[in-house]
Parts: structure tokens; C-alpha cells; sequence
């Protein structure tokens, strides 16, 4: 079986060529990140109309780099949930094309769920069930995962996600987009104990949850005062990787921490990271530590597969084994409300 997926659901352009036994033949990746660096941001209306351009290349590439036709394609499987509205919508407007076109079966992809499966796929060896977190630029979640799609909603963030928080100190700091990228090579020369940045949450043993918005504020009073962002304070560059190590540290100590307490509350002895921000030297650095003295095993995908990538989007094999087809009036769920389905 020949299965094209399709990965539309912020700022990447994706598709991928995966067989059942999970068998990558292509993988292409077209990044938006020029267009919004200077917004410091992602740009709903630009990342859709960039889509708009790169969908038809990027299939016709990606079909054409695993020395295949359209017409030895099996299934189309598209991410329709979560993500930004318009995205959403040019990838899952070529899934159903292609299927009607090509009178092929459409399956569905949930994002969240697919960056979990990119564990499997970069390990090739099962990891459910297991705990996994997800932590990117939108989302910083925690499930229990009993299967592939069989997600439970445990915790999340209440405000920022991980990975917006980098953006924003990012861009206190004069760093550029994107900004986890950025601070991590600048934390490098830094101390990360230089400056007592707060762990939202982290001591709350009962919660599951995540804030970084009063992280952000903190970092913002340190370098800025509590004056207008315009009369910016001259920031030297140890002071700069000095901040961006500190705040580092209490994000990662924060992510840590709740994914070890997950641990304990579940009961499982897997834990499964996915998302943008799982591409963070330190916070891999500081799960592998944690893994090891509390004897549980981890799973983090190759820096390529933790960026949203269309090869995570194999998952759909799994919904293929089980039957569950989508009909061609199949909508997009820009929200979270279908994360446990």
C-alpha cells in the first residue's frame, strides 16, 4: 500500500509517501519561515495563501521522489485537526481533489496524535501506551495515550504555549524568528542560573498544567524594567545568553516536571515527546537524564520529525487497519475538541 499524507496545518508545506509497513519512499517540506520572520510570528492569511502556492509542487515532488505516479497512490490521509482555519483548509481541499480525482479513500489525521506516532516511526518499535507531551508553538499538552488514537486529555497550558513563550522572549531579547532556534544557540554561552526566573506551577502536584505567560512577564521585567518596550534597555550579549539560558532552564524544568508527575500519576513506564519544541538540545538533554534515573524509557523523534512534517502523518495507517474512512464532506476542527477521538 502506497499512502500520501498531507501536512498543512500551520506554516509548513508537507507530504510524504509511506507504505503499510511504514516505509518511507518521500518526504518533502516546504518552510514558510522567511515570510513571517519579520512579524516575528506565524500569519494566519499568509501561511494560507503560501499553502495555496506550495501544495500541488510539494505532492507532485514528493510522488515524483518515491519514483511513483498518481496513479500508484492506495489512500490520501490529511491533517484536519487542530490548526489555523485557513491552512486547514487548502491541505484537506487537495485530499478530497485527489481522492475524487483518483477514486481513492481519504483518512484523517490528527496533528497532536501524529507527532506521538513520529516516536514509533523514528524508533520503529512499538511505545503504546505511554504518556505523551506535545510542545510547540501552539500547543503544550499532555495525554494518555493507550493506542495510537486513543488519546485522554490529561493537562495542558492555561495560556502560552512553550513554544510561543520562546518566540516572545525571543523577540525581548532582539533574537530572531523563530525563536526557539534562537535561544537555544545564545543560551549555549549562558548561565542558567544567573537569573531566579520563576516555574509556574511546577511545585502544583496535583495539576497537570503548564503557564508561561507570567515566565514571559518576568523576562520582560529583568531586561526592560517595567517601562514601555520602546525605551528598551541595552542589552550586552552576556546578558542576552545569560536571560535566554535562565529563561531556558525554567521552561525546561517546567516541562520536566510535569511530564515525570504524568509518570507517576499514570502508572506507565513510556513516555513519548513530540512538537517543535521537543527539537531543544536542553530539554532532550534534561528527559534523557530524567529517563534514566527514574528507569523509564523515552521516545524523542529526530530533529525532522519533531517540526511539523507530513511523515508523522503514517498514523493514518492505523485508522486504514481499523476501517475508519472519511467521507468527502469531511470538515476541518481548527480546535481541540476532537483530540481524544
Amino acid at each position: 500500500m502506497n499512502l500520501l499524507t498531507l501536512e498543512t496545518t500551520c506554516d509548513e508545506t508537507a507530504a510524504a509517501v509511506v507504505t503499510d509497513e511504514l516505509e518511507v519512499l518521500a518526504s518533502v517540506v516546504a518552510s514558510q519561515e522567511s515570510l513571517h520572520q519579520r512579524f516575528g510570528g506565524v500569519v494566519p492569511e499568509i501561511a494560507s495563501r503560501a499553502h495555496v502556492e506550495s501544495i500541488l509542487p510539494v505532492i507532485q515532488q514528493t510522488v515524483s521522489q518515491a519514483g511513483l505516479t498518481l496513479a500508484d497512490l492506495d489512500a490520501v490521509a490529511v491533517a484536519n485537526t487542530p490548526g489555523l482555519s485557513g491552512s486547514l483548509l487548502v491541505g484537506l481541499t487537495a485530499a478530497k481533489s485527489l481522492c475524487l480525482a483518483l477514486d481513492l479513500p481519504l483518512l484523517a489525521v490528527n496533528h497532536l496524535q501524529a507527532h506521538v506516532y513520529a516516536c514509533k516511526m523514528a524508533s520503529g518499535q512499538e511505545v503504546f501506551p505511554c504518556v505523551g507531551m506535545i510542545v510547540s508553538g501552539g500547543h503544550s499538552n499532555i495525554y494518555r495515550c493507550e493506542g495510537p488514537t486513543d488519546f485522554t486529555p490529561l493537562g495542558g497550558t492555561i495560556d502560552d504555549a512553550a513554544g510561543e513563550a520562546f518566540d516572545k522572549v525571543a523577540s525581548l531579547l532582539g533574537l530572531p524568528y523563530p525563536g526557539g532556534p534562537a535561544i537555544g544557540r545564545v543560551a549555549k554561552g549562558g548561565d542558567p542560573h544567573k537569573y531566579k526566573f520563576p516555574r509556574p506551577l511546577l511545585a502544583d502536584r496535583t495539576r497537570l498544567a503548564f503557564s508561561f505567560s507570567g515566565l514571559k512577564t518576568a523576562v520582560r521585567y529583568q531586561t526592560h524594567g517595567t517601562g514601555k518596550l520602546e525605551e528598551r534597555r541595552k542589552l550586552d550579549e552576556q546578558t542576552i545568553a545569560d536571560t535566554a539560558a535562565s529563561f531556558q532552564e525554567a521552561v525546561v524544568d517546567c516541562l520536566v516536571g510535569k511530564a515525570e508527575l504524568a509518570l507517576t500519576q499514570t502508572g506507565y513506564g513510556t513516555l513519548c515527546v513530540g512538537g517543535g519544541v521537543a527539537a531543544n538540545h536542553r530539554l532532550r538533554e534534561r528527559l534523557e537524564q530524567s529517563a534514566k534515573a527514574g528507569g523509564y524509557d523515552l521516545f524523542i523523534p529526530p530533529m525532522n520529525l519533531c517540526t511539523d512534517n507530513a511523515v508523522m502523518g503514517a498514523i493514518a495507517i492505523e485508522r486504514w487497519k481499523e476501517g475508519k474512512f472519511e467521507e468527502l464532506d469531511l470538515d476541518i476542527h481548527p480546535g481541540l475538541e476532537r483530540v481524544g477521538t
